[in-house]
C-alpha cells in the first residue's frame, strides 16, 4: 500500500471535483439517451441508486462476513466503475459482486470465487450466472476501467487515531464510525481526502447527533433520533432513514447542538491546530443532510424493479 494518501494514486487519480463528477455522469446519461437507451430503460437518479447498491453490498458482506473495510472498499470501486461505464452496459449485481471479489483481494482476506458467486445467488437469483468465469470476465473489465488503481485510503484509520487526542467516549467513537459507513453512499470518498471525512463523522457525533436526541425528546409526535445501539463493526449502516429529517432539522435549526463551550473550543482548537478546512467540513456534512433526506424517500421496490427490467431487457445475466 502506498505509505499514506498524499503520495497515492488516489489522490492523484481519484480525488475528483463536483464538477467534474457531473460532466462524467451527464456523458454517460447522453451517450444512453443517443442509443435510445434512456427512454426504454429508465433508472432511479443516481442517489436512489446509490443507496440501492449499497443496501446490496452490505447484504452481500454480511453473508461472507466481511470487516467494514473491504466493504468499503467494494463501494468505492463500484463508484469509480460507474463514473467510467454506464449502468445500463452492465449487469450490477454481477458487478457488485466483481468489486466485492476484487476488495476482498486487495484488503487482504480472500474469499473463493466459487462462494462469492453462491452467496450472490442466492440474494441475486437469476441476475448471477452459474458460471465463476463470468464473474472472473468482469474482474478484468473492472481493473482495466480503474486503471489498475486499486488501493483504497479510508477515514476509519484517522478516526481511530485522533480518538484519544479528541477525548472522544466510546458511543462518540461508534457513531462516528456508523456516520462514516453511511459516508460511502455519498461521492464523498471521491471528493474529499479521507482525514476531511473522518473529521466530518467526528464533527456529526459530537456535536449533530445530541441535538437530534433533543430534537426527538422535545418532539410530541415521537420523531425517531439517531440509534447508535447497533455494533458498527457488523457492516450494516446504523441510521435508519427515518432520521434524515431529524438530522436535517437539527442542522437548519436557530438551535444548534449545545455541547459544552470547553468541549466545543478543545475540539475546534485541535481542528485549527491541525489544518482542518472547516469549509470541507461543512460541505461533506450538508451532503450528509443531503443523503439523509434522500433516504427517506428511497424505496427499495422502484429500483429492484428498474434493474431487473434493465438485465432482463438487454439480456445482461
Amino acid at each position: 500500500m502506498a505509505a499514506n494518501f498524499w503520495t497515492s494514486t488516489q489522490r492523484a487519480h481519484w480525488q475528483l471535483t463536483r464538477d467534474k463528477i457531473a460532466d462524467m455522469r451527464r456523458g454517460l446519461d447522453e451517450e444512453d439517451t443517443t442509443k435510445g437507451l434512456g427512454l426504454v430503460y429508465p433508472l432511479p437518479d443516481h442517489k436512489q441508486l446509490q443507496l440501492y447498491f449499497h443496501n446490496c453490498l452490505q447484504r452481500l458482506a454480511r453473508r461472507l462476513q466481511l470487516r467494514q473495510q473491504p466493504l468499503a472498499t467494494a463501494e468505492t470501486y463500484l463508484k469509480r466503475f460507474y463514473l467510467k461505464v454506464s449502468i445500463r452496459d452492465t449487469n450490477p449485481y454481477l458487478m457488485l459482486s466483481t468489486c466485492v471479489y476484487l476488495a476482498c483481494k486487495m484488503e487482504e482476506c480472500p474469499q473463493h470465487i466459487r462462494s462469492v458467486v453462491n452467496e450472490a445467488r442466492t440474494l441475486f437469483q437469476e441476475f448471477i450466472p452459474t458460471d465463476i468465469a463470468k464473474l472472473a470476465e468482469c474482474e478484468f473489465h473492472l481493473i482495466s476501467e480503474l486503471n489498475s488503481y486499486l488501493i483504497v485510503h479510508h477515514p476509519y484509520r484517522t478516526l481511530m487515531e485522533v480518538q484519544v487526542p479528541l477525548k472522544l467516549s466510546p458511543d462518540e467513537v461508534m457513531a462516528a464510525w456508523s456516520f462514516l459507513n453511511d459516508s460511502y453512499i455519498t461521492d464523498l470518498i471521491l471528493l474529499y481526502p479521507p482525514h476531511t471525512i473522518a473529521f466530518t463523522a467526528i464533527f456529526l457525533a459530537v456535536f449533530v447527533r445530541p441535538a437530534i436526541h433533543t430534537q426527538a425528546n422535545l418532539n410530541a409526535s415521537g420523531s425517531t433520533a439517531l440509534n447508535m445501539g447497533t455494533a458498527a463493526g457488523a457492516g450494516g449502516s446504523i441510521v435508519q432513514p427515518s432520521v434524515g429529517q431529524s438530522v436535517a432539522v437539527s442542522a437548519a435549526s436557530n438551535n444548534p447542538p449545545n455541547p459544552s463551550s470547553a468541549r466545543l473550543s478543545q475540539i475546534s482548537e485541535w481542528f485549527a491546530e491541525s489544518g482542518v478546512e472547516m469549509e470541507a467540513i461543512i460541505e461533506c456534512t450538508q451532503e450528509m443532510i443531503s443523503l439523509y433526506d434522500a433516504w427517506e424517500t428511497w424505496t427499495d421496490k422502484v429500483c429492484r424493479e428498474s434493474v431487473a427490467r434493465l438485465i432482463r431487457g438487454r439480456q445482461l445475466s
